[in-house]
């Protein structure tokens, strides 16, 4: 990665299987851009063709984006990067790019985890979705509070996958 090569283009990975994140896509898709914003469901198929050397089980927890030179933008810093691509909120990035500016991002940015955590204990109805014990998406990807993250191609939980 060169740390010095200008951004032309920016992919915000994000949950698609999270109300908040689909509606933060939806937004960001209708913001007027100064730099190109690919969005693309983390952990997908496209996710990890593209960006193999990314710990994908990661990118489902805390937003992450990708410059085109290989920059990687994590948690706050992929927050104000990505308002930084944005004509009207470019200027809101510059501020939340100092020191007690970031400290606002980071408030953010917890605020949203916290909210998405609560969403996944809350079913229809108030109801408990996944009761705290862990729960699996439609993608292959499981959670499980002792030993988090993990990946199960579809069709292959049986453990006999079809060849490529």
């Amino acid at each position: 990665m060169n740390a010095t090569a200008p951004v032309r283009r920016l992919t915000v990975l994000y949950d698609a299987e999270c109300s908040l994140c689909a509606f933060l896509r939806d937004w960001l898709l209708r913001q007027p851009q100064l730099v190109p914003l690919e969005l693309v469901p983390a952990a997908s198929e496209e996710a990890r063709r593209r960006f193999p050397g990314l710990d994908h089980g990661a990118t489902l927890d805390e937003i992450t984006v990708v410059g085109d030179a290989g920059q990687v933008y994590l948690g706050p810093a992929a927050w104000v990067v990505t308002l930084w691509a944005l004509r009207e909120h470019r200027p809101l990035a510059h501020r939340l790019s100092t020191p007690s500016g970031a400290l606002l991002a980071k408030g953010a940015v917890i605020a949203a985890a916290k909210w998405r955590g609560a969403q996944w204990h809350r079913g229809p109805r108030g109801g408990a979705q996944w009761g705290g014990r862990g729960y699996r998406r439609a993608d292959g990807w499981a959670y499980h509070p002792d030993t988090g993250w993990t990946y199960t191609a579809p069709g292959c939980a049986d453990g006999a996958c079809a060849p490529r």
